[in-house]
């Protein structure tokens, strides 16, 4: 079991959703990054999903292709955000998926499987690499040696979506509608369905995410999911923050901790139930 998947169960102990909070490194410098990285976690998220910047984040909203642009400008590369997780290691021992376009990851050729397990992550999720393609574009070590989530869209067939969660490691990421990320709430479908057919495949825990804003957004993902994923709302919260004069972290902590309160569940509902 990964640490990923540790975190996923410690929280279904408790009777709630798991936390995943997404954060772009290095937006909008390495230092405030690192600090918005750790107020996430001392709040309560669960798992830390540390965006990688991209000149081409052809899956993001606005929010989070604003926040890549701010960390180029800072100067991220996959070696410093790396850098910065090892930093960040230092403070927390929360498990860090690397949330990363392929071409950074390809950069890195042979040293990436090393490379990411020396700064500290936990598991690889590869917005333009399906988990089938993972060895052939990645290598065969980079496959065998990291944690790979799978990823299913609101219109993945539930055949594709039991073989993706199959070979999933980690979690299953759900995207909860078609569309960007932080392009407004709502689902395409019967989320639940999906939720439902990922988890009668596998043993691995499925988190949903795209859209979740509020407290009720969060309450109604957790009542069906493992873990519910939010993004482009931190994000946000961090730049209207340091936009203002304000500390983004403590932004971000509060965020964290009033969506967090909102993925309590009954008692009796188990994640098999």
């Amino acid at each position: 079991m990964t640490r990923v998947e540790q975190a996923f169960a410690a929280a279904e102990e408790e009777g709630r959703a798991t936390f995943v909070a997404y954060l772009t490194a290095f937006d909008p410098d390495a230092d405030r990054s690192l600090a918005l990285l750790r107020a996430a976690a001392e709040a309560g998220a669960d798992v830390l999903e540390v965006g990688v910047p991209f000149s081409d984040p052809t899956a993001d909203g606005p929010a989070i292709q604003a926040a890549m642009a701010r960390a180029r400008a800072a100067g991220a590369t996959l070696p410093r955000v790396l850098d910065l997780v090892a930093r960040l290691r230092a403070h927390t021992s929360v498990p860090c998926v690397l949330f990363s376009y392929a071409n950074p990851l390809l950069r890195l050729g042979e040293a990436l499987a090393p490379r990411l397990a020396d700064a500290g992550i936990d598991a690889v999720l590869a917005l333009d690499v399906s988990v089938f393609d993972v060895p052939a574009v990645f290598g065969a070590r980079a496959a065998a040696d990291l944690a790979w989530v799978g990823l299913c869209g609101p219109r993945t067939p539930d055949a594709r979506a039991r073989a993706i969660a199959r070979r999933a490691r980690g979690f299953v990421y759900q995207i909860a509608r078609t569309g960007v990320t932080g392009a407004g709430g709502g689902r395409d479908g019967d989320l639940a369905h999906r939720v439902a057919v990922l988890r009668a495949a596998g043993p691995r825990p499925v988190a949903v995410g795209f859209g979740v804003r509020r407290r009720e957004d969060a309450a109604a993902v957790a009542a069906i999911a493992d873990g519910v994923v939010v993004g482009s709302h931190l994000v946000q919260r961090a730049a209207a923050a340091f936009a203002a004069g304000e500390d983004g972290a403590e932004a971000v902590a509060e965020a964290v901790a009033d969506l967090r309160a909102g993925l309590s569940r009954p008692p009796a509902r188990s994640r098999r139930a």
